[in-house]
């Protein structure tokens, strides 16, 4: 991964999503392998990993659905369709 395109004053380390969004690390981590998230980029001198709002807001509506009951399963079918 390389760098963020973005306005650095948008990017997001891994404990500033966590704050933002009150999942922990340890889901955020879960997330990412599981393809719910993705990392907008990586550090290439300490290959921290970069996130965007836009992560945040998928955040929100997967917090949304686990409110709804619904599996990881269904949440990654949900945000993986394409819009007809």
């Amino acid at each position: 991964m390389t760098r963020p395109s973005q306005d650095t004053n948008n990017i997001l380390l891994l404990k500033d999503l966590s704050r933002l969004s009150g999942h922990s690390v340890h889901t955020l981590k879960y997330y990412l392998k599981l393809g719910l998230i993705e990392e907008a980029g990586r550090s290439p001198a300490t290959r921290f990993r970069f996130f965007n709002q836009d992560t945040v807001e998928r955040l929100s509506q997967i917090r949304l659905w686990r409110k709804e009951a619904k599996s990881l399963s269904e949440i990654s079918q949900r945000l993986h369709e394409t819009p007809a």
